[in-house]
Parts: C-alpha cells; structure tokens; sequence
C-alpha cells in the first residue's frame, strides 16, 4: 500500500463472491475466485458461509487453525476478508409461514418441513458467525433480519392495531442473544435494509434498536440500490443513521415508471421492471455523493461490490466495478485548502475585529 493510499478513509475494493460462486474454474473454489477477483483490482471479498465447500462456518468458530488457513488462502491472492456474510442463514432467524417453502432450500435438507428446527439452526449460524468473525479478526459482519412482517408492508384490510408492535418485539427477541454473541465477540452485526426484510429502511431500523435496547452491535449494511427502488433518500439516510453505518455495498439501480407500471413491478422479471439493478456507473444513484458523505462522517470500512445486473454480464460487470471503486475513493485531505491566507491566533487582533474593546 503506497502512502496516499493509507490516508483513503473507505478501503477498497473490494467483491462479494456470493453472485460469482459456481461450478467451472475459476469460480469453485476458494484459491482460484480469490486468484480471479485479485487480478480484476479488488483487495478484498466478502465471503459467503452458505456454501460449506467454500467456507466451513461451523469449523471456523471451533478451529483457529482452520482460520488462519482461510486467512492465509486469501493473503496469498494478495486479498483480506473484508466480512464475513450471513444473509441466507439470517433470513431463516425470522421466517412467516407463507414463506416456508419458498426459503426452504436456505436450510439442510433434512429441516425442510419444521421450521422451529430451521429457526434453531439458523440462530446456530449467526452465533458460529461471530466466533469465526473474532478468529479471523473480522469488526463486521454482513446479514438479513428475516420477516414476520412483510405481508402486512401495504395491507388490506388494514393491519390490527399492535401488530407492528408485537412484530418487531418478537424479532428484538430472536436477535437479542445473537447481538449479544456479536457484543462479545468485539463485532458488529451490520443488516442489510431490503425489501422482503422486516428491516428495510430507516423508520424499520429504528423500530429494531428500540425493540433490541438501542444495542450497540445492531448496525446497518448501507446498500443505495435498495433505497433507490423504495425511493427514499438514500443521500440523507446517511445523514441520519451514519453513526450506525459500519458496511457498504456498491450497487448501483434504477427507477423508470411507466403508465404500466411503478415500484411494486407488476410481477414482472427483473429486465422488464421500473425498478431494476444494474451494474455500476449503468444506474441513476449519484455515487460521488454517497462516497462523499461516507468519507465526511469518518466511515472506514470497505467499499464492496455486490453485482446483481439484470442486463450487464457478471464478469464484465466485476471487470469494470473494480476500477469503478477505486475511482470514487476519496483521500481524505490533512489541511485547509485556504491555510495558505491563515494568521497567527490573536486574542487581541481577534476582539478588535469584533469590535470589542478592552
């Protein structure tokens, strides 16, 4: 790392692997996608733990050895881990009953058809992920609140008085002891705001901290393509909630209403909605400005490219988003650009510019 490069205050970039993950080199293994990403310019991944041939989460919070050796894999490639991710397993902490078989391939298959079972071997993996968070000497973590809520989000008829309420008091509930884990582990628990979350925007954030006792390890994964398509300002979210910021990922989105169509989307396929993602610099969200805001309120965490384009081909899109990244990363400045005009502190000098006399 050169000089300049250590006074960049957001660190990347860096890659979430899970989009890339598949059956044909250079993407089955560990080695050879971290060989891959390194060659495309990123300097760290975020690492799914959903797939045991990549990463034996149960193994890592046990194993130091096996850690290090996930550790120095990565460090060969010239790579960090930026995060470990959580987000199919922190899906299932929280699941309503109309969603059972659609999130039923999250989970073994042996718990396919008993959800408590599934709840309980969800909560297993967020406690295993902050243990191997802490082997690795990982500060954040990435996941998914889940949903009891969702079908209410715009219900008819309208929703019984109590029942957000009692929602997010139930989800306080399931998350508390694996926030605890998290607080124990020196780690914080970053969700990432999404549709299909009961947790998805900042008015939701808010109701989970007062349910969690405003718990110091319930934080945010800031995502813009998501706030994009709720069409919330995902500018002054920063503004807002920047303290409680502590991951990014860089996707970017767009928002094209129709006399056909609008943000529910019609049932239609990704290409053909008002709201779809795109690959980054393809979209509409004013990247510049979100990396400014970042910087100005001290975020030091990575910069990580989640790519989920419904046009744009995976690997041109992991190409391009490297150099992407790097470009919008600020080095933050170390004087006043008009120190070149400053005078000598005077307290004298200054109360007669006041006007004040002794």
């Amino acid at each position: 790392m050169t000089q300049s490069e250590t006074k960049t205050r957001i660190k990347g970039p860096a890659i979430f692997l899970a989009q890339f993950l598949g059956p044909e080199p250079p993407f089955n293994n560990l080695e050879s996608i971290c060989r891959w990403a390194a060659e495309l310019g990123y300097r760290a991944i975020q690492l799914p733990t959903s797939d045991t041939a990549l990463f034996d989460l149960a193994l890592a919070a046990e194993s130091q050895d096996y850690c290090d050796e996930i550790a120095g894999t990565v460090e060969c490639a010239g790579l960090e881990i930026s995060e470990l991710s959580t987000h199919l397993q922190g899906q299932l902490v929280a699941v309503h009953p109309a969603y059972d078989a659609m999130f039923a391939g999250f989970a073994p298959d042996e718990l396919r058809g008993n959800a408590e079972a599934r709840r309980q071997w969800a909560n297993e993996q967020l406690l295993y992920a902050a243990r191997a968070s802490r082997r690795l000497g990982l500060n954040a973590h990435a996941t998914f609140s889940g949903a009891l809520l969702w079908h209410t989000v715009y219900p008819w008829p309208q929703r019984p008085a109590g029942l957000v309420e009692a929602g997010f008091e139930e989800l306080g509930r399931r998350w508390l002891p694996i926030l605890d884990a998290f607080d124990e582990a020196s780690v914080d628990l970053c969700f990432e705001l999404h549709p299909g979350e009961d947790l998805h925007d900042g008015v939701t954030f808010e109701r989970f901290l007062q349910a969690t006792g405003q718990h110091p390890r319930a934080n945010i994964l800031y995502d813009p393509s998501h706030f994009l398509l709720q069409q919330l300002d995902y500018l002054q979210f920063i503004d807002i909630y920047h303290q409680r910021i502590k991951a990014f990922h860089v996707k970017d989105a767009e928002f094209n209403p129709s006399g056909r169509s609008g943000i529910y989307g019609g049932y239609q396929s990704w290409v053909d909605r008002p709201g779809r993602f795109r690959s980054l610099g393809d979209g509409q969200i004013d990247f510049s400005g979100i990396f400014s805001r970042l910087t100005q309120y001290g975020f030091s965490g990575w910069a990580v490219l989640e790519w989920e384009c419904c046009l744009k081909h995976p690997e041109d899109g992991a190409r391009e988003g490297a150099e992407f990244i790097r470009k919008h990363l600020i080095r933050t400045a170390d004087r006043a650009f008009d120190d070149f005009a400053k005078v000598q502190t005077d307290a004298q000098l200054n109360r007669e510019l006041l006007g004040l006399s002794d």
